[in-house]
């Protein structure tokens, strides 16, 4: 990568590589309930559920609501459902300090760094709840953009907000789907896995 070509802008995953969930919290949980450990995720994520939700067009709540609707039956009526729910959202994950980091360097070298999430209305509140609130220059959320990654659209949106053409942004995410989707909307992307010491997005930026 020559130096013509480094970016200047980050944008970066939110869940997946900053925050990271350990599976077996919730696992238990699922089981007390009589559900396989990923059931509730899993049924959470169904596309058709999942997109009114990060589209802005329904809230968080009523996101969880359907997924307490679809699981009453298996675990025991609405009120099991509604119980389940309540105890499956209270852990919230954890913020990786080595991806913080990496935010915190690229930012003090004077390049933007805008968060890129397919998320619900609310979640500058669970940014807000980590004290990330001041971490990056913008939010790239597709429920306030109204259009999800990895769709040009939602590209597009996520570099007019760091005011960076897209061929000098560069997103950081987990999903193949969603670097492939940058790609094709002129970013360069670097799939992220758990552990990534970030060493190469580290020498793109000149860290």
């Amino acid at each position: 990568m020559s130096a013509t070509q480094r970016p200047t802008a980050l944008l970066i995953d939110f869940d997946g590589v900053l925050r990271s969930f350990d599976g077996s919290i919730n696992a238990k949980i699922e089981q007390r309930y009589g559900l396989e450990p990923g059931t509730v995720l899993e049924t959470a994520l169904e596309w058709d559920r999942l997109l009114p939700a990060i589209t802005g067009r329904i809230t968080r709540a009523e996101w969880l609501a359907t997924v307490a609707d679809t699981l009453a039956d298996r675990v025991g009526g609405p009120q099991r459902a509604a119980e389940l729910m309540d105890e499956w959202v209270v852990y919230p994950g954890s913020i990786d300090p080595v991806v913080l980091r990496f935010v915190r360097d690229v930012r003090a070298a004077g390049h933007p760094v805008c968060v890129a999430t397919n998320s619900t209305a609310e979640f500058r509140d669970v940014l807000d709840s980590f004290g990330l609130t001041g971490e990056f220059d913008a939010v790239a959320n597709s429920a306030e953009i109204g259009v999800h990654k990895p769709a040009k659209e939602y590209f597009a949106a996520a570099c007019a907000l760091v005011e960076t053409p897209p061929a000098r942004c560069m997103l950081v995410d987990d999903i193949d789907r969603m670097i492939r989707g940058a790609r094709a909307a002129g970013l360069s992307a670097y799939r992220y896995a758990p552990g990534d010491d970030l060493s190469y997005p580290r020498r793109a930026f000149g860290l």
